[in-house]
């Protein structure tokens, strides 16, 4: 996420002003408090939207929850046409008039089609509901392993591939401006499949785009984090159909790919944080409530509970309202966001976002369901803890229950090997210590192999900058990354010694050379001096390892 630690370490000893805050939030989004959760009734219209949009048969869980938005239709009445296999199991009205949950159960006997829902109020209508097969082909869902090497990159920052959509109207931010740090620069989805070829030459085999679904926020919407609609691309991107037909060329040239997601948090003008189904889909305070940005009271036997309810509850910022997991309901609707999202697209693995921040239960319920349903899909999370205990505490580990908490997230991304050998490479004289107890503490995660080792990445320092420029330790961090074990991943930019600090963020969110119109210098095309030197190293370095006499060798060593 955004945020540095530094920055977080001083909001956790700082005291925070709520009139401020709330000052903030007035100017850059919608109202934090005050507004009703309770619409005021109206006549039932046409339905405005259903989430999930459609749903698939041959689904190991059979049930499905929709939720129905539209003018005053909380109080209709829903039947369904005789459809085999598909049963309704009911409907429930929510504090809002302008939502209803429809609950089906689909059994294995039941083939794709058009559900036919019937509302009955003061207007009466049908709604056709697609149900669509299960995608079979075995391509799809192939997860991550050590043998595979993660290229990380922000699409607005990457590649503009399609000018078309570099404004679109409507969006809350029309502006673009390569000139401003925090503006959209216009790179997307096509801009990303343009230079496949050049990831692959580097001897990437996975993608990683920061967020794609629509961030229709007023500022700094680029990087992807606070989402207003869960099941859209965002049109600055692409559409939902090109991002389908993205992973599936990705797929054919040999590239797997990770969506970035986020649990905690949406944005401020999410659609169901701006007209809210019932006041308990977010948490909410008497005052704008930040969290403690502080996860050792999770697994503290000593913590108070408001300490464990701030890192849980609080909001990561004043203009991502903190979702409430607790509420089952939104638990149902958030788990079956990130099964459509599989399904529909077939990508290969899920990096989440701000992990330690969402609800504990939520967590396990949220990981046994994606885990069923797709076995092999890939799944790590961003735990940026200061100790190797607290960092493994959020994966798969050896530890017993603690708080009612025992993690079934495979892997985590690594921030203890990249403080240590951050902190190995350093000044003329390193301290390797940091990257010994990295590896020491490996026993207790059940398999240290799934963690997401890195250098670098959009909320830290480049590596290049934090090692002095010196390009002997550039090689020698690259090698450490290369074989150790885990799946490593790279930055965008890394490979050709892209370098600042992260003072402020955007600093380290630079356009890639070549990526735009008018660039005066082409990196995908050609890297003088030593950009050319750094990226030949990475290339060769990955392709030796890749050799068949090196492959086994290589897995062992990372064990």
């Amino acid at each position: 996420m955004t945020f540095s630690r530094s920055l977080r370490a001083a909001l956790v000893a700082a005291s925070l002003l709520p009139t401020l805050a709330q000052a903030s939030a007035a100017a850059d989004g919608p109202p934090l408090a005050g507004r009703p959760a309770v619409q005021p009734a109206a006549k039932p219209a046409p339905i405005t939207r259903i989430d999930p949009t459609n749903w698939f048969v041959g689904m190991k869980n059979p049930h499905v929850q929709l939720l129905v938005n539209a003018p005053g239709i909380g109080s209709s009445q829903v039947s369904l046409a005789p459809y085999p296999g598909v049963t309704l199991d009911g409907f429930q009205k929510l504090e809002s008039a302008n939502y209803l949950l429809v609950n089906l159960t689909i059994s294995p006997q039941a083939q794709p089609g058009q559900l036919k829902l019937q509302f009955k109020g003061n207007k009466s209508f049908t709604y056709s509901y697609e149900l669509r097969p299960r995608n079979a082909d075995p391509a799809r869902v192939q997860g991550l392993t050590q043998a595979d090497f993660i290229y990380f990159l922000m699409p607005d920052r990457f590649s503009n591939g399609d000018p078309k959509n570099d404004v679109v109207k409507g969006t809350r931010a029309p502006r673009m401006s390569r000139d401003s740090m925090y503006a959209r620069h216009g790179g997307d989805l096509k801009g990303i499949e343009n230079h496949f070829a050049y990831i692959k030459q580097l001897g990437a085999t996975a993608i990683w785009p920061t967020p794609i679904v629509e961030n229709d926020m007023p500022k700094a919407s680029y990087h992807g984090y606070a989402v207003t609609d869960c099941y859209k691309v965002d049109p600055r991107y692409g559409t939902n159909a090109e991002y389908v037909q993205f992973v599936r060329n990705a797929h054919g040239q040999g590239l797997k790919v990770v969506q970035d997601i986020v649990l905690n948090h949406w944005g401020s003008y999410h659609h169901l944080f701006l007209d809210k189904p019932a006041a308990d889909w977010f948490h909410a305070f008497p005052t704008f409530t930040r969290s403690n940005y502080n996860a050792y009271p999770l697994n503290d036997p000593y913590a108070s509970q408001r300490d464990r309810m701030l890192e849980n509850d609080g909001w990561f910022d004043t203009t991502m309202p903190d979702v409430n997991q607790s509420n089952p309901l939104v638990a149902t609707y958030m788990i079956q966001n990130f099964l459509w999202w599989v399904e529909s697209t077939g990508l290969d693995g899920y990096r989440i976002d701000t992990y330690p921040y969402s609800e504990p239960k939520f967590l396990m319920d949220w990981g046994k369901a994606i885990g069923e349903e797709y076995p092999k899909l890939a799944m790590f999370g961003e735990a940026w803890e200061g100790t190797e205990a607290e960092q493994a505490f959020f994966a798969q580990n050896i530890f017993p229950p603690v708080n009612g908490f025992k993690s079934n997230l495979p892997g985590v991304l690594d921030f203890q090997i990249c403080f240590g050998i951050s902190d190995a490479l350093k000044g003329d004289g390193g301290d390797l210590n940091k990257l010994y107890r990295a590896l020491q503490g490996d026993w207790m995660y059940t398999d240290a192999t799934r963690n997401v080792p890195f250098l670098d990445n959009h909320d830290m320092s480049r590596f290049y900058s934090v090692i002095g420029e010196d390009f002997a330790k550039f090689k020698m961090g690259i090698a450490w990354l290369l074989t150790l074990r885990g799946t490593p991943q790279l930055y965008y930019g890394t490979e050709v010694l892209m370098k600042n600090f992260s003072d402020p963020d955007g600093k380290v969110r630079e356009d890639f050379p070549g990526g735009f119109a008018g660039d005066k210098t082409n990196y995908f095309v050609a890297r003088p001096g030593q950009a050319g030197e750094a990226f030949d190293y990475v290339s060769k370095l990955l392709k030796t390892l890749k050799v068949p006499a090196h492959t086994a060798w290589v897995v062992e060593l990372r064990k």
